[in-house]
């Protein structure tokens, strides 16, 4: 194709005029040099200049011209009409940077103003090619510098990808670099955008870049704030099929679906990691301080091994003197406290409250040595340099929103745990949950949470309890939901010691309000407080070491301060909330005894459910309120089944060091999961008449209540005979033959379930449809699908571990057959003596089901 061409334009070039030719041929002529300076004026000289002036290297003032918009601060961020570049210093290339993106404002459905959508490392470096990249850093691997052939090895193996790259604009030697980031801003990248996560959740498909900009870059000392507006397309929502006559229903009702997109504005904030890093502390599974880590190939060591390391705020000493003070036992200011502000959106009413929660952890940090070491402040609204989206500021953030929940999470520096902050989040209807968690538990002993509409120092004092909590987290705590396990079940009822020590020692455990205090007792402390094992948790955390050099030697003397003040007080117990087998570890109880405390609390439930229609009163309103209490009451008696049932087959599980003696596992007593199942036989398996109350059904619901009472009778039993608790139950008996077994199990629920068998009465239409349900679990145990392995791993710790195996290939399948026959040699003996028909029909139906199932000849 080129010789073509050039062929083609020889031939023109000997058609052109005489004089083109001949100047051509001149032009070929060597110029004198003065003659060379001279001609200055022709078009060759033009030419030539364009040419040089296409090889000059272009300059900052070319991109960042006098109308550009600068914001100095970490990097300087220039806005020239339109476009914006990122000045990027010399000593930045190569520094870690976290990037934390959240959604400033929100379509309804797709989260809300301040929650959080994205998180990553980043790094910028430079390219080959005069370019820039932006990594994104992982911390999965890592080994110490020093030893530089395994430390290659590390790195080739744990290659960080490119997110981006970017034309080099401009440098100024050995000072910066410009690169253009305006098409990065605006597009569908990894880093400034929600998670891959919710794309899927919202059904995102791609981003309608004409509808998608940048709205503003603010620079800072430490970070740099990115704000955006994305529109993105979105596929039509699942749908439900709902009866006839009615609007199908949307299964994530959001904006997108009329429109087919959703608008979000996104504020990404890049905060620097400090160049010099926080000391670590190791964790510790015996306490319960959120955890990072990172696996360590080390020569020195003889295999590759995890390496966790808590999460906690950098507490410093302002100065020597101070940290004299401090190891003089005197408490201290630090030079960083951690600040948390309150949203201006807050409702005005609820703002001390939650200032109170904040506060409410001084005292444990006092316990650590540390003085007004965390703070709650106003949002300074005239303050414009000041942004909520910033995260350098921690804030307690507002959202009006339908959820009934409050989270606390934080953001920290992965490789040392160093918390950097956090946006706690409270929505507006969490005040529902705890005016029907309140009512259900307390009303039988508290007037105030018999009211309609609760007063606002009782709403406050509950908004301030969930700060609390919440705050707890943002600090490093852990669920510990076996703190309320200390407290034995009378002294829940003993009013002096309760406001002494309150009902839990913890407020980290789920244990909301004291449910066991009965109206006689006159106690009057009924709500959560920061309590012993908080105290002991943050001083765990957060005490200084003055004479240790690293992380290693503070965990020898943690370790020392553990066997101190935790090994023969449970009040500083910790058990996991992520165990799922011991049943000193449970989510809503309290006590240390749970068929006690349930008994309690069935009592109250008793006294409070003929009062709800009259305290949810409230003219020209329907029974709605009525209909969400009896619901919170039937939520709450379902939990006291859970509770008690997670005693038949439990295995407590305690993490101890070499150094600590017992045992780590140790299944429950005999008499415990005894006493757990006689429990079950009688509150749930013995039709619990006195829930189907006909003066309030009649006025919420159509039915009497008996499949909902038959839905609690099969989650309890489908819960008591799982193929993992008839695994445990095996392991158990293995142990100990005198430990309670599968066989026990079924002998004490044959005679709760089928009473009837025995005492030759009739049998009611809730036990016989219990009957069935018993029947039809039993039935599908004799082909139990899935492994009967009972394991869960904690970070550090193997909480329950054990092996995997067949259950067919078990007593389990044995045993339950053996119970099947005897069910049917009593069936075949009752039928011939019942006199009541519905009983009769009933016994010769479950004969057929075990027949059929046995496959038994005539």
């Amino acid at each position: 194709m080129i010789h073509n061409t050039w062929k083609k334009y020889l031939l023109l070039s000997l058609m052109s005029a005489a004089i083109l030719f001949t100047g051509s041929l001149e032009a070929q002529k060597p110029t004198p040099p003065a003659k060379k300076e001279a001609a200055e004026d022709g078009e060759k000289k033009d030419g030539k200049d364009k040419k040089d002036e296409k090889k000059k290297e272009k300059t900052f003032k070319d991109f960042v011209t006098d109308k550009a918009k600068t914001d100095e601060g970490l990097f300087h961020v220039h806005e020239v009409e339109g476009k914006y570049y990122f000045e990027i210093p010399e000593n930045i290339f190569g520094r870690d940077i976290l990037a934390v993106t959240r959604i400033a404002k929100a379509p309804t459905g797709a989260g809300y103003g301040g929650e959080q959508a994205n998180e990553q490392v980043i790094r910028f470096e430079k390219g080959p090619k005069k370019n820039v990249f932006m990594r994104i850093i992982s911390y999965v691997n890592t080994t110490p510098d020093t030893i530089q052939p395994l430390y290659q090895a590390v790195q080739n193996s744990n290659v960080h990808p490119i997110a981006a790259a970017f034309n080099i604009s401009a440098t100024r030697k050995d000072t910066s670099t410009l690169i253009d980031v305006t098409k990065f801003l605006e597009g569908d990248n990894p880093i400034f955008i929600v998670s891959s996560f919710d794309k899927q959740r919202f059904k995102i498909r791609n981003m309608a870049k004409d509808r998608s900009y940048i709205k503003r870059v603010s620079s800072y000392p430490i970070n740099v704030e990115v704000r955006t507006v994305k529109t993105f397309n979105v596929s039509p929502p699942s749908i439900n099929p709902s009866p006839p006559g009615r609007r199908p229903r949307t299964v994530d009702l959001i904006s997108g679906v009329n429109s087919g997109v959703i608008t979000l504005e996104m504020n990404t904030s890049m905060i620097l990691l400090p160049e010099e890093k926080m000391r670590r502390r190791i964790f510790d599974p015996r306490v319960g301080i959120f955890a990072n880590g990172y696996t360590v190939f080390d020569e020195g060591r003889q295999r590759a091994e995890t390496e966790v390391f808590t999460v906690r705020w950098r507490l410093e000493a302002k100065n020597a003197a101070d940290a004299q003070a401090q190891q003089r036992g005197e408490l201290i200011e630090p030079k960083k406290p951690i600040v948390f502000y309150i949203d201006p959106a807050t409702p005005e009413r609820w703002v001390s409250y939650l200032k109170q929660g904040v506060e409410d952890w001084q005292p444990a940090f006092e316990q650590a040595g540390w003085k007004n070491a965390i703070q709650a402040k106003d949002w300074p609204v005239e303050d414009t340099t000041m942004s909520l989206e910033d995260a350098r500021y921690s804030v307690i953030r507002y959202f009006a929103s339908p959820i009934q929940n409050a989270y606390g999470p934080n953001v920290h520096d992965p490789r040392t745990g160093e918390i950097l902050e956090s946006h706690i989040g409270w929505y507006h209807n969490i005040q529902k949950l705890l005016k029907n968690w309140y009512t259900i538990q307390t009303a039988a002993v508290d007037e105030r949470a018999r009211l309609n509409k609760y007063d606002e120092k009782l709403m406050g004092e509950l908004i301030r309890f969930v700060s609390a909590h919440e705050v707890g987290h943002t600090i490093g705590l852990q669920h510990n939901f076996g703190a309320s396990n200390a407290t034995p079940v009378e002294k829940l009822r003993d009013p002096e010691w309760v406001k002494e020590n309150g009902h839990t020692s913890s407020i980290m455990d789920y244990a909301r309000f004291n449910y066991v205090a009965q109206p006689e007792d006159g106690v009057t402390d009924l709500m959560p407080r920061v309590g012993d094992y908080d105290k002991w948790a943050i001083e765990w955390n957060y005490k200084t070491f003055y004479d240790t050099k690293d992380e290693y030697e503070d965990k020898m003397k943690l370790n020392d301060l553990y066997k101190e003040k935790v090994i023969g007080n449970d009040r500083l117990l910790f058990l996991s909330q992520i165990n799922p087998y011991d049943p000193r570890a449970q989510s809503e109880d309290i006590g240390d005894n749970s068929v006690l405390a349930s008994e309690y609390g069935i009592k109250n439930l008793q006294r409070i459910l003929p009062n709800l229609v009259d305290w949810a009163a409230e003219d020209a309103k329907h029974y709605e309120m009525t209909n969400e209490l009896y619901n919170s009451l039937v939520g709450q008696y379902r939990r006291y089944m859970g509770h008690v049932a997670k005693w038949v087959g439990g295995v407590n599980a305690t993490p101890k060091t070499y150094d600590q003696e017992g045992e780590v596992y140790k299944p429950v007593s005999k008499e415990s999961q005894r006493e757990a199942v006689k429990f079950l036989n009688t509150q749930l398996f013995q039709t619990p008449e006195w829930l189907m109350s006909e003066d309030i059904l009649n006025k919420i619901r159509p039915d009497a209540g008996v499949a909902a009472i038959a839905r609690l009778q099969e989650s309890t039993l489908n819960s008591l005979l799982s193929v993992s608790r008839m695994s445990r139950m095996m392991e158990n008996v293995a142990q100990d033959p005198n430990n309670y077994g599968i066989a026990d199990l079924h002998n004490d629920l044959y005679r709760g379930i089928w009473t009837e068998l025995i005492t030759g009465t009739d049998v009611s239409m809730h036990r016989r449809n219990l009957q069935k349900i018993h029947l039809e679990k039993l039935i599908s145990n004799m082909d139990p699908k899935g492994g009967s392995s009972f394991s869960f791993r904690g970070y550090g710790f193997n909480l329950v571990n054990g092996p995997s195996m067949d259950p067919k290939k078990t007593d389990m399948v044995s045993i339950t057959m053996g119970n099947l026959k005897k069910i049917h040699a009593a069936l075949e003996k009752a039928v011939k003596k019942a006199d009541d028909d519905m009983t009769k029909y009933h016994y010769e139906d479950c004969i057929m089901r075990i027949e059929e199932a046995l496959d038994m000849d005539d």
